[in-house]
């Protein structure tokens, strides 16, 4: 599944407010520039505007040499605000998170093996961004207005459409977007 709409960051700048003061941050620092080697896109709550104040800047990223991706990270970021370099396991993947903030906005740079149109980050955001089509702008803000009580994006969406079970397994099911043409 590939939504071309993500592959390039100018779409942020005709977006909602907090998507075009994204853009704004990304053409002031060339965090994408920097990392145009290792296939980033930007995920996450704030491409498919449903993010809240303290959502952060998602960036998913393909490594083939961890590290040479700690490296660059570590050499691209160290200088900003909060900087932390993790290596962890996420489902079963190895991953390196970067954390930092750059003027007030957090950001998380995520690499993995995995190709960036295949990691789950951009695998969730395009079911989210299916379903926020498909079900509108109420749906939209329920699923905001969720993610203020504290529930996680996944969690929001899997408690709107009375999916059971592991959120993050749920949404990602063959079959969940399909079955949306037999509700309309």
């Amino acid at each position: 599944m590939s939504f071309a709409k993500f592959d390039d960051i100018r779409y942020l700048a005709s977006g909602s407010p907090r998507q075009q003061q994204a853009y704004q941050l990304f053409t002031q620092y060339p965090l994408m520039k920097l990392l145009k080697k290792f296939h980033p896109i930007l995920a996450g709550t704030i491409p498919i505007n449903i993010d809240i104040e303290n959502s952060d800047l998602d960036i998913i990223c393909c490594f083939n040499s961890k590290a040479d991706f700690k490296n660059a990270i570590a050499l691209a970021f160290s200088d900003f605000e909060g900087f932390q370099l993790t290596d962890t396991v996420i489902n079963q993947q190895e991953t390196i998170v970067a954390a930092f903030s750059v003027d007030g906005w957090p950001v998380e740079v995520f690499g993995q093996y995995i190709p960036t149109r295949q990691q789950n980050a951009y695998r969730h955001m395009v079911v989210e961004y299916l379903l926020l089509e498909h079900y509108g702008e109420s749906f939209r803000q329920q699923v905001i207005e969720l993610k203020k009580q504290g529930y996680k994006t996944e969690s929001a969406f899997a408690k709107l459409l009375g999916l059971n079970g592991n959120p993050y397994l749920e949404l990602l099911k063959p079959g969940l977007i399909s079955s949306l043409s037999n509700k309309k």
